[in-house]
Formats: structure tokens, C-alpha cells, sequence
């Protein structure tokens, strides 16, 4: 029976895919590995990827403590995201997940031509 998203999965597999679900999640973290953006920096920086979408990954990451949400008081306010240090800990395996991709791309690009 599938886990609700409420619900933490006792599969350790399962409660790590359960922060970098979705189409996103990897590709913001992947960006915020380089710098601390603004989101409207992060939005030009991620093609393809809206507003509304980017804003609710952000705030899940916010919320698994993953990412830091740091606003400056200036006019106009200013709100930039960086890698929390627990949220560093998962750039490791991000990395080696994305090797495995470009791996998977190959093979499966191959096949294709």
C-alpha cells in the first residue's frame, strides 16, 4: 500500500526519495550547490520550470530542512535560498544518483541510434 505524503515510509529508500520527489527538487538543488540564489535567479537559471511550481519545492525543502530561507529587510524585500548543512549532507548521494543518470541517458540514447 503506497505511503501518504504525510506519512514517513519505514523503507530508508523510500524516506530519502520522499525529499527529492518531484520534477524539480533534484535540478533546485542541483543550483543552489553552485551559490545561495534569489528565486527569481533560480527560475531564469531552470528552464522550463514555473513560478507556482518552484515556489511549493522550495517550501517543502524549507520545511525537511534541506534548504535555508534567508530574507533580507531592504526595499524591495529580498529572499535568497542556500543548502542548509543538513541539506548538504544529500549532495553526495544527488551526485552519485546523477552519475548513474548520465550512465542510464547513454545506454538508453544508444539503443535509440
Amino acid at each position: 500500500m503506497p505511503v501518504s505524503k504525510k506519512e514517513i515510509s519505514d523503507c530508508p529508500l523510500d524516506a530519502a526519495l520522499s525529499i527529492v520527489d518531484g520534477r524539480w527538487k533534484g535540478t533546485i538543488l542541483w543550483r543552489l550547490s553552485e551559490q545561495p540564489m534569489r528565486t527569481s535567479e533560480l527560475r531564469r537559471s531552470i528552464p522550463g520550470i514555473t513560478e507556482r511550481m518552484l515556489i511549493r519545492h522550495l517550501k517543502d525543502l524549507v520545511a525537511d530542512g534541506i534548504l535555508i530561507r534567508l530574507e533580507e529587510s531592504s526595499i524591495p524585500p529580498c529572499v535568497r535560498y542556500t543548502i542548509s548543512p543538513y541539506g548538504w549532507t544529500l549532495v553526495p548521494p544527488l551526485e552519485a544518483l546523477c552519475a548513474w543518470g548520465r550512465k542510464h541517458l547513454q545506454k538508453v540514447t544508444s539503443k535509440v541510434h
